[in-house]
């Protein structure tokens, strides 16, 4: 499923083509994908100015002229891509084939705007993706967002933060980092990679982190810091090219070829002088990745 990174991507390649926008019409090919599209919904936000995009956690938020937000999940294949002027050419190289059959161009965005006319295309095939609408005066009570905790690029996020929540927790660390209510958006692998990076093992207890007093330990200021690296190289390497990611333009991210445990069972660690092995456990469903000779 794409992380927060890969969103993130997202979010800055339609910006360009969608910030400052007029959506003339919302092309809805079908009547639901994950879950059934809002009453009236190509309706109340044909016509409609967008104002700006931006991200909460893994989903993207389309801002409209009255107030209201398109909220947009990819689930696990969802992808976007912008179409302009008379070509449908989508430049870039793919290390993954992209879907090329329109019976999976489930969304269109007909837009207007400054630099010409555009489509914006929603394709996904397994429809696990969704898109809802929200007041956005609402957000923070809706049920998609209340319960999320601060953004791990965010200044909310501290190590003092994590030491009142991980306090007394015998929950496996993976488990704790994955849990949205503790850190917005942080998915299976940016916590392998920045566990590693921390040299803390996914099935330590989280509240090992935080010492009598309730302060963080070293451990965890190590953590924290090690989160928001892990993020901004992601980000900064355009999210990783899985199976089912591509960036708007048609082109993969490639941090997964700087990955240093995910999917890498049984390689050599990447920790200098370490001489260990990548290990894969499943923890609730999910594959750790770890060095147990440098992660403790």
């Amino acid at each position: 499923m794409p992380e927060l990174p890969e969103v993130e991507t997202v979010r800055r390649g339609l910006a360009p083509s969608m910030e400052g926008a007029v959506l003339k019409e919302l092309e809805l090919r079908r009547n639901d994908l994950r879950f059934p599209f809002p009453i009236d919904f190509a309706r109340t936000v044909s016509g409609r100015g967008i104002t700006s995009l931006s991200r909460r956690a893994k989903y993207l938020l389309i801002d409209l002229d009255d107030g209201k937000t398109i909220v947009s999940h990819l689930g696990m294949s969802g992808s976007f891509r912008v179409e302009a002027g008379v070509t449908a050419d989508t430049p870039g190289t793919f290390h993954h084939p992209r879907s090329k059959d329109e019976k999976h161009d489930h969304v269109i965005f007909h837009l207007a705007g400054g630099g010409g006319d555009a489509r914006v295309i929603y394709n996904d095939p397994r429809r696990f993706g969704f898109m809802d609408i929200v007041r956005r005066a609402d957000m923070a009570s809706h049920p998609f967002f209340r319960d999320l905790g601060p953004e791990p690029t965010g200044n909310e996020l501290g190590a003092d933060y994590l030491a009142k929540r991980f306090a007394g927790k015998a929950q496996p660390l993976k488990s704790a980092l994955l849990d949205q209510k503790n850190i917005a958006g942080l998915g299976n692998i940016y916590v392998c990679e920045a566990l590693w990076r921390s040299h803390l093992s996914p099935l330590r207890a989280a509240g090992t982190l935080v010492a009598d007093s309730g302060k963080p330990t070293e451990a965890l200021l190590m953590l924290v810091d090690a989160i928001r690296e892990v993020i901004a190289d992601a980000i900064a390497a355009g999210g990783s090219s899985l199976r089912d990611h591509i960036q708007t333009d048609g082109s993969l991210g490639y941090f997964q070829h700087s990955f240093s445990v995910y999917d890498r069972e049984a390689e050599p660690c990447r920790t200098p002088g370490c001489g260990g092995t990548v290990s894969r456990i499943v923890q609730a469903g999910r594959s750790s990745f770890y060095c147990a000779s440098c992660q403790s």
